[in-house]
């Protein structure tokens, strides 16, 4: 038995499909993703980290949005002719938006200066591979993969090449520093407590 190719459709037959159902579905190159319900310890992640981001960022310019909330990825070059077949539409744990001229009222249209995802068992080969991938093509500053089965912490930022490096790898213990948002940090062991 062979493996079926995923189904291209259009934005338009996407955002049908979105009208639909209650799924949270992600939409790349043409191809609907669907994000998997998180875990308790996935939750509980994602909590503190949207805890300590938000008292972070309190009173500052950038502000954090937890899943789900829709991005719609855009570099300036995508600004120029038909968006229809260009677009990308990702949901990710966390997002830390600084251009607040670009949030709508049910998404955000850009690049958010940093994003964490959180893996799951269905979701991580589109975690670590795709959307790695994804985000350093539309020039997310910073990217925090944070693994809850390994305890893990992987930290990639953009170098001068717009080229993803690694900038950090920390397990079960130590601080991540963001080099994005200066100050921000955050101990491995209150998170995976």
């Amino acid at each position: 038995m062979g493996l079926t190719e995923p189904q291209v459709i259009t934005i338009a037959e996407y955002n049908k499909l979105r009208e639909n159902t209650e799924s949270y579905l992600e939409y790349i190159d043409g191809i609907v993703y669907m994000v998997p319900s998180p875990s308790t310890k996935h939750q509980r992640i994602s909590s503190r980290l949207h805890a300590k981001l938000f008292n972070f960022l309190e009173g500052k310019e950038c502000e954090v949005f937890p899943a789900p909330f829709d991005i719609e990825l855009r570099t300036a070059d995508d600004d120029q002719g038909d968006q229809t077949e260009k677009a990308k539409v990702v949901i990710p744990d966390l997002s830390v938006i600084c251009d607040k001229t670009k949030l709508g009222e049910n998404k955000y249209v850009g690049s958010p200066e940093l994003i964490i995802e959180i893996l799951s068992p269905s979701n991580q080969a589109h975690d670590l591979v795709k959307k790695l991938n994804l985000y350093m093509q539309y020039r997310v500053n910073e990217y925090w993969i944070v693994n809850p089965f390994l305890n893990t912490v992987q930290i990639y930022g953009l170098n001068e090449e717009g080229q993803y490096q690694q900038v950090e790898v920390l397990k079960e213990t130590g601080v991540a520093h963001s080099d994005i948002l200066k100050g921000f940090s955050m101990d491995l062991e209150d998170l995976f407590k």
